[in-house]
């Protein structure tokens, strides 16, 4: 346990000083105004981050908002579930007003020359 906690004090001292000898060195080498220019981007990008994250947020909010509004408090899973029989009712309640078999909404129950879109 002693020597996990000497190397983690050897490694948290050798990051101070490698930060701050990394600061001496930019300081020395840029251009005045340098690091100011750096910071501006970093924050400009932070806030970039921070508005990217609560845009999708609010965005995320809105859309539960509105499938609540539409649905309700319906299980849509169970809505999927339900629907190869929702559909076959819609097929044989509109075969038995046309008076003619309807197989499904891509076929045309007026062509005549049996062209369907598959």
């Amino acid at each position: 346990m002693a020597r996990r906690l000497t190397w983690l004090a050897v490694g948290v001292v050798v990051t101070v000083i490698v930060i701050r000898k990394g600061r001496t060195v930019v300081e020395t080498y840029l251009p005045a105004g340098t690091t100011d220019a750096i910071d501006g981007a970093q924050r400009v990008t932070h806030a970039v981050a921070t508005l990217k994250s609560e845009f999708l947020a609010g965005m995320a909010e809105r859309e539960a908002q509105l499938r609540h509004d539409l649905v309700g408090d319906v299980d849509v899973d169970a809505l999927r579930a339900e629907r190869p029989e929702r559909v076959e009712k819609m097929r044989r309640a509109w075969s038995s007003r046309r008076g003619e078999d309807w197989a499904g909404p891509t076929e045309d129950p007026d062509d005549d020359d049996g062209y369907t879109f598959f």
